[in-house]
């Protein structure tokens, strides 16, 4: 068994209020469980800041290149969406050895 974390760090575009980010957030994380059922995705960090935001997504797997073929689609969803740039992706495998 193979659990995939990847956390992403996010600029969010002409955002001025946490409510505004809140607009901006809630559909990205709808999207991403609409078109990957089987991952797991919440908002984990900046949560006082209304310009970043920390989105933690995790996939559990058979196979560590399953993992890893789901982390990537979901880090080229976040990454071409036009209202948000994303500053970094930190992928991360962790086995039943570790």
């Amino acid at each position: 068994m193979y659990v995939g974390a990847l956390t992403l760090d996010i600029l969010l575009g002409d955002v001025h209020s946490l409510k505004q980010k809140r607009s901006v957030v809630r559909p990205l994380v709808a999207e991403l469980l609409r078109r990957f059922p089987a991952v797991a995705v919440a908002e984990t960090g900046h949560l006082d800041l209304h310009r970043r935001t920390e989105v933690s997504i995790a996939v559990v797997s058979a196979s560590a290149d399953n993992c890893n073929e789901v982390m990537d689609a979901c880090e080229r969803l976040v990454a071409f969406r036009p209202e948000i740039e994303l500053l970094s992706a930190r992928h991360r495998i962790y086995n039943d050895e570790d």
